[in-house]
């Protein structure tokens, strides 16, 4: 990845194999970093807006920062550890979002669903984005289309020529499987649930939920409540690659560069397809 020719934002193919392959590449290495201190322990910090951080979310972060610097030189880089400190002055058209461990609670319980985020913005829509599930051992990752690799750990040979297609199904409207916490959900969460026809309540932590919408092993994931920009970029661009769709509550489209909101999402909807609400009792 180093050797690649000097990045120009001007004129560049975001979705250009080599540059798919870097940023999926630099997503292997921060998991490896991450399991690193899975197997070791970490101690738990809170921030000022009482979420939890740990050294692995910063050398995570460090890591990614270091890897796009010599990637695409040209492009602001936008990450959730340094935007605890401070958010940007100004956004530039490109912009990549970085969540370097999304599900640092799920993290620290030493749960499974934890995940690696490099989202690429445009103006305000996201272009390209690589999710890595190291525990899973999955790596979803979007361009123009949107694709996933299997079993392949943090130090495994990266094979782009193995990846699946991700295409999303179509929607049964005679029930849903909706991602969803059994326990801990928004009543505006529960209010939607009791106007749907659901057959199953799928649960799942972090970004991985977007990748499970992708993978058509849910139809449906309603967020209501906060979020950042960063939790939700690139799982929006490999959903939508896959030919699902991600919204704001009101159907309008869900943009990004939202400095005015401190890059705070409002309440959204990823479903894999448009007609999702078929499924109202």
């Amino acid at each position: 990845m180093e050797n690649l020719a000097p990045f120009d934002p001007k004129n560049f193919d975001p979705h250009a194999p080599h540059f798919m392959q870097a940023l999926c590449q630099m997503s292997l290495q921060a998991g490896q970093l991450i399991m690193d201190h899975y197997r070791d322990g970490v101690a738990t910090e809170t921030k000022s807006d009482q979420s939890p951080v740990t050294q692995a979310d910063r050398d995570a972060e460090h890591l990614l920062e270091q890897k796009l610097a010599v990637l695409a030189p040209g492009i602001q880089v936008i990450g959730e550890e340094a935007c605890s400190v401070a958010l940007p002055e100004k956004m530039q058209d490109y912009f990549f979002l970085l969540d370097p461990l999304d599900g640092t609670r799920d993290f620290i319980a030493k749960g499974k669903d934890f995940t690696v985020n490099i989202g690429l913005i445009h103006g305000n829509q996201p272009i390209a984005g690589v999710i890595y599930a190291p525990v899973h051992e999955k790596l979803y990752f979007s361009g123009d289309s949107a694709a996933y690799l299997i079993h392949i750990a943090p130090d495994g040979e990266l094979d782009m020529s193995q990846a699946q297609a991700l295409n999303v199904p179509a929607i049964d409207p005679t029930g849903l499987r909706v991602l969803a916490s059994a326990k801990h959900r928004a009543k505006e969460t529960d209010e939607l649930i009791t106007q749907l026809h659901v057959k199953e309540l799928v649960g799942a932590s972090s970004s991985y939920k977007f990748c499970l919408v992708a993978e058509g092993k849910a139809d449906l994931y309603p967020r209501h409540g906060r979020t950042m920009e960063w939790d939700t970029a690139a799982g929006q661009a490999i959903l939508e690659a896959a030919g699902g769709i991600v919204t704001q509550t009101d159907d309008t489209p869900l943009t990004y560069a939202k400095l005015e909101r401190g890059l705070d999402n409002p309440s959204f909807i990823a479903a894999t397809a448009r007609n999702w609400q078929d499924a109202r009792k």
